[in-house]
């Protein structure tokens, strides 16, 4: 089915601004960004963010689900996707708990 562009910014849009949130398109869906760092996804409409004992330890009780097929499952974020504080700071403890990316080298053109 695939994320409509008008859900994606909604979330965008209930992070806070210290955050710095951005998203990039891929394989038809959306990952959400901060610091570097993917810390979430968001897949048919729906806000996934990944695992960490830090977020586990601040969201309690939660939704796990894959975010697509064949995916191992993740934190479903569907009661609280409105609450914008609950969400940032959620995104803080994801963010600095997550390793920091690997540089790739470039490819070599041949």
């Amino acid at each position: 089915m695939g994320s409509t562009q008008e859900f994606v910014d909604y979330v965008i849009e209930r992070f806070d601004a210290d955050c710095g949130v951005t998203c990039k398109k891929m394989f038809g869906e959306y990952g959400l960004f901060s610091d570097g760092k993917m810390f979430g996804m968001v897949c048919d409409d729906r806000l996934f963010f990944k695992q960490t004992e830090g977020g586990r330890a601040y969201v309690g009780d939660i939704t796990e689900a894959p975010p697509y097929p064949g995916a191992k499952p993740i934190f479903l974020i569907e009661d609280r996707i409105d609450d914008g504080e609950w969400l940032s700071e959620l995104a803080r403890i994801t963010t600095r708990e997550l390793p920091v990316p690997r540089k790739r080298n470039p490819k070599r053109k041949k």
